[in-house]
C-alpha cells in the first residue's frame, strides 16, 4: 500500500526533525510531504537539509497560514494526482506517537477506509492538558456525536489514515470547516457516504515544545457548523418522513377508489 504521511507545520523548529526521525523508523517504506504555511524560525531549512541529505521528504511551502483543513485538504488532492494508496494526518508537534502507526496502517490496509487514532475509546488517553480542555475536547465529541448520528468517540481526532478510495467518494470541494471542525466534517462525510470507520486506542501527549495553534475562534467555528449541519439532517429528516406519509396516504386514498 503506497503511503503518504502528511505533516503540516508552521513555526514547528523545535519538533520537525523528531518527528521526521520517528515517522522514518517506524514506518521506512512511506513518503513524507511537510506542508509549511508560512513559517518564519527554522522548520523549512531543517526539512530541506533532509531533502538534501536524501531523504523521502517533499516541502510544499505556501506563504500564508491558511489553516489545518486547507494544508490536508491541498495534500490530499497532490496525493490523488500521485496516485497513493493510502494517506497519514499526524501532527508535527510529537502530541501523535508515530510508533502506532504500522499499527493504524496494517487496519487501513484490510480495508477500511478511515482510521482513527482515539483518545476516547478503551485504551486511549490524554497526558499533559488541563482538565478544562480535556472536559471541552470530551464534550465536544460528544456533542458532534448526537447532533451528527455519529458512533465515532473521537471526531475531533488529528491521527488519521485515510485511504484514498474514501478521500475520491467525499467532496473535498465542498469541504466547509479550516480548523478544529475539519476532522469532524470529514468523519461525518466519511460516514455518510456509507464508508467503514475503525478507531485504535492512543495516548495522546500535549506538545513539550514550540505554541499551539488552538484559539476560541477554531472551537466556536466547529461548535457553529455542527450545529448547523445536525440541524439541517433533521428538518432533511421531517421532510422525507412527510413525503413518506403523503406518498403511503395517497397509495391508500387510490386503492380505496378503486
Amino acid at each position: 500500500m503506497r503511503t503518504l504521511i502528511i505533516v503540516p507545520t508552521h513555526n514547528e523548529a523545535a519538533n520537525i526533525c523528531t518527528v521526521l526521525d520517528e515517522i522514518q523508523r517506524h514506518v521506512p517504506n512511506t513518503d513524507i510531504m511537510v506542508i509549511d504555511d508560512s513559517s518564519t524560525d527554522d522548520t523549512r531549512s531543517l526539512v530541506r537539509k533532509r531533502i538534501a541529505a536524501g531523504d523521502a521528504i517533499e516541502i510544499v511551502e505556501r506563504e500564508e497560514k491558511r489553516g489545518l483543513g486547507d494544508a490536508y485538504l491541498h495534500a490530499f488532492r497532490l496525493a490523488l494526482a500521485d496516485g497513493y494508496d493510502a494517506v497519514v494526518e499526524i501532527d508535527a508537534d510529537m502530541s501523535h506517537d508515530p510508533a502506532v502507526l504500522p499499527t493504524m496502517l496494517a487496519v487501513a490496509e484490510r480495508g477500511i477506509d478511515l482510521v482513527i487514532g482515539s483518545r476516547y475509546i478503551p485504551g486511549g488517553s490524554v497526558v499533559g492538558w488541563p482538565r478544562r480542555r480535556t472536559w471541552l475536547s470530551r464534550w465536544g465529541n460528544r456533542y458532534a456525536a448526537i447532533m451528527l448520528g455519529l458512533a465515532v468517540n473521537d471526531a475531533t481526532a488529528g491521527y488519521r489514515v485515510y485511504r484514498t478510495d474514501a478521500l475520491r467518494a467525499i467532496n473535498l470541494d465542498g469541504i466547509q470547516a479550516g480548523g478544529y471542525g475539519f476532522q469532524v466534517e470529514m468523519t461525518y462525510r466519511t460516514v455518510g457516504e456509507g464508508l467503514s470507520v475503525v478507531e485504535i486506542p492512543i495516548q495522546f501527549r500535549d506538545r513539550v515544545a514550540g505554541t499551539s495553534k488552538m484559539h476560541r475562534g477554531i472551537v466556536f467555528e466547529a461548535f457553529k457548523l455542527v450545529t448547523y449541519w445536525g440541524l439541517a439532517d433533521l428538518f432533511s429528516m421531517r421532510r422525507r418522513r412527510r413525503a413518506y406519509r403523503e406518498e403511503v396516504q395517497a397509495a391508500a386514498a387510490q386503492n380505496r377508489s378503486s
